[in-house]
């Protein structure tokens, strides 16, 4: 599994740029019509900058180069989920060189950036990488689950398994039945002084 560093926009720029639906419009037009632009569902994991796990639905990464050979790489958060309408933020970026020129020009470069990405002419590939599934921390959440769902099993079946309470859980002295070894009832009567309630055995006094 491949891991991208990026540097945060915040402390490039002391803000989070915010992308208007039509560069992500002109993106997917791009997508249709020329072969080295992209979509790849591959997105596992988003870690910050606290090593805090992020939900990955939201998110999408930019990777381009350029015929200069200049690498372009872009987190990018959708405000509303799943709405191709929606405004994103650009949160990070790498490498460093780009993110000298973002702090040297602010706006003036992202807007110029941006504007390269969607020219197929100057770009040598754009991917555009996607969430793919449930998070690896979602699936090892699942894992866990799954794992004491197994123990809990494993215990009923032990409970399952263990004799009835009645008699044999402890040693114990009573008098069993000769016939089929169930316990013997003693009956205050002048005949029979015990009987088995399994198979029916009485023992006369």
């Amino acid at each position: 599994m491949t891991e991208v560093k990026l540097l945060s926009l915040k402390n490039i720029i002391k803000t989070f740029p915010v992308i208007e639906p039509g560069f992500f419009d002109d993106l997917r037009s791009n997508m249709y019509k020329y072969s080295h632009y992209s979509w790849v569902e591959s997105i596992k994991r988003i870690v910050g900058p606290e090593n805090e796990d992020y939900d990955i639905k939201p998110w999408i990464f930019i990777w381009g180069m350029d015929h200069d050979g200049r690498i372009f790489q872009f987190l990018v958060q959708n405000i509303i989920e799943e709405s191709k309408d929606s405004q994103a933020i650009l949160v990070a970026l790498a490498p460093p060189e780009l993110a000298k020129l973002f702090e040297q020009y602010k706006e003036g470069a992202i807007l110029r950036t941006l504007s390269l990405l969607n020219s197929p002419k100057k770009m040598k590939f754009l991917m555009v990488l996607a969430p793919k599934g449930k998070s690896i921390t979602e699936e090892q959440q699942l894992i866990q689950i799954d794992k004491q769902d197994l123990e809990r099993l494993k215990f009923i079946n032990t409970l399952k398994h263990m004799p009835n309470i009645k008699g044999q859980w402890f040693p114990t002295s009573d008098l069993k039945c000769p016939n089929c070894n169930g316990p013997l009832i003693q009956l205050y009567t002048p005949e029979v002084g015990l009987v088995c309630q399994r198979c029916g055995f009485k023992k006369v006094k």
